[in-house]
């Protein structure tokens, strides 16, 4: 059990803490609110409601008459007050189980049923300090930890002058990473990416873990310096208006809401083809050096090399596949596996290399048409970048994992990018190009179908399974090119896709 004091000092203070405090939470808490008539636990509880909901303007009444009230917001929160409670078996007609199944319980007066309440669970006690208040905050460790860190976030945004700004969740990723929009009182909103720095995980070989066979950024430094290097190429990425390196805070260009894609959700061909032209600007230079960063440091660029695309296709044999078969492979086939990829990521190698941003997906792009050319497309996620197989980040646009391409686009996107690629260098090989592009959409589908998998299995997120049909859809589209013949026959020997019989 891990606790913590704050001082509130005045109901905008309480006010400030409860959408903090929102932004800390998550399905499955159950927030006890315990304190005198008047301590300030309703003004809390309201602000956190209106927070979650994105409305100031929302009618969040008092519960103490009907025991309990409850929102649909962006995870469902149900308020219960007990201060009228008759006993507390009657908590179970009230909902509390089922509040909890999903979303988020927030319990005013919770001493009238203290026995009944979730053993687990965030209680915050009101006192006095001088003429404010003084919150006491309790519960398992990583809750705590979770409200020290959007507490952290708050002096983070008090040091560079935007202490009073709202905070609204705005998304999350398949990683730790996730991001807020900041509105402060004055000027434009702001994006506030929230990156602790990853956990090591289990060592996998080589006294390594996932993290560093694959090269995942483990904190913000290569984000802050792969962003000054696009913008020096004269690509848009987001200014950076502050940053502290070591907590993992940085304060972003808002880009707006405007993407790529149309009110249904499918590709703006135009758009794609501003970001294909991004791309080939970007490959058309040299590599970069070491880039600097604010403290002094120099972030070196990791390449795409055969460890990092190795333990990538792994993910198909440890997930999809006893997922997909309901059995694990068989040693024989993990090894002939082995052996059919190693030999791809020979060739693989042998294309031409230059920097990859990794993702450059729908979820990824912005649309600014106050900017010209390739700089109309906005590009932020490539904490990841490395040097490898240009062919990569074109089939990560036209194999958009979460949006379908339909062929004829994802042609003429490859089309524009090889004459763009020739037209600016006569030693550019289409056809050697077109033969990475291929083994290069088989290894990202590869990865994203064990990818996915794992994301429902281990970490629980239900909604990246509706995303598999369209991978394994690329992933046979890729497979078509006569350089996969081989793996296109292992993969449908085992399962893998289905046998053209």
């Amino acid at each position: 059990m891990a606790s913590l004091t704050i001082d509130l000092p005045d109901e905008a203070a309480t006010k400030r803490f409860g959408e903090d405090l929102a932004l800390a939470l998550k399905p499955g808490d159950c927030v006890a609110l315990s304190g005198a008539l008047g301590a300030g636990k309703s003004t809390l509880a309201r602000a956190l409601i209106r927070a979650v909901a994105d409305d100031p303007g929302l009618d969040v009444p008092s519960p103490t008459f009907t025991l309990v009230q409850s929102y649909e917001t962006r995870f469902p929160i149900a308020h219960f007050d007990f201060y009228r409670l008759g006993e507390p078996d009657e908590i179970a007609e009230l909902g509390l189980d089922e509040a909890l199944n999903g979303g988020v319980a927030l319990i005013e007066w919770p001493e009238k049923a203290e026995e009944a309440l979730p053993r687990e669970r965030i209680d915050i006690r009101f006192g006095e300090a001088g003429a404010g208040r003084r919150l006491t905050v309790s519960g398992d460790d990583g809750v705590v930890a979770r409200i020290r860190r959007t507490l952290l976030v708050r002096n983070f945004l008090q040091r560079f002058a935007r202490g009073d700004a709202e905070r609204r969740y705005l998304l999350g990723d398949a990683s730790p990473r996730a991001y807020e929009r900041i509105r402060p009182v004055a000027g434009p909103d702001l994006v506030l990416m929230n990156a602790p720095r990853l956990p090591k995980g289990p060592i996998l070989r080589d006294g390594k873990p996932y993290t560093e066979l694959a090269h995942i950024a483990e904190d913000v430094r290569p984000f802050v310096a792969i962003d000054a290097f696009l913008r020096s190429r004269g690509l848009t990425a987001p200014e950076i208006v502050a940053c502290d390196l070591d907590e993992g805070l940085v304060l972003l260009e808002d880009f707006g809401r405007e993407g790529v894609l149309d009110g249904n959700g499918r590709p703006i061909a135009e758009r794609y083809a501003v970001a294909i032209d991004a791309l080939a600007h970007l490959h058309a230079a040299a590599p970069p050096g070491p880039l600097p960063l604010p403290d002094g440091e120099r972030h070196v660029i990791p390449p795409f090399d055969r460890t990092a695309m190795g333990i990538e296709v792994e993910l198909l044999l440890e997930w999809y596949v006893p997922w997909k078969t309901g059995a694990p492979i068989a040693d024989a086939e993990r090894q002939e596996f082995e052996t059919l990829w190693s030999d791809l990521i020979d060739l693989a190698q042998a294309a031409e290399q230059n920097v990859l941003l990794r993702d450059v997906h729908s979820p990824n792009l912005f649309w600014l048409p106050q900017h010209r050319g390739e700089a109309r497309i906005g590009l932020i996620d490539f904490q990841d970048a490395m040097i490898g197989p240009t062919a990569y980040d074109v089939a990560s646009l036209v194999q958009d994992a979460r949006v379908t391409v339909e062929p004829e686009l994802a042609e003429n996107l490859v089309n524009r990018y090889v004459a763009a690629r020739g037209a600016q260098s006569r030693d550019f090989d289409s056809h050697a190009f077109r033969a990475a592009l291929a083994i290069m959409e088989a290894e990202r589908s590869t990865k994203i179908l064990g990818l996915f998998v794992r994301l429902k299995l281990r970490d629980g997120k239900d909604g990246y399974l509706r995303h598999i049909p369209r991978i394994e859809r690329y992933l046979a589209a890729a497979l078509d090119h006569d350089v996969l013949r081989p793996l296109r026959e292992f993969y449908r020997r085992v399962g893998i896709l289905p046998d053209e019989s």
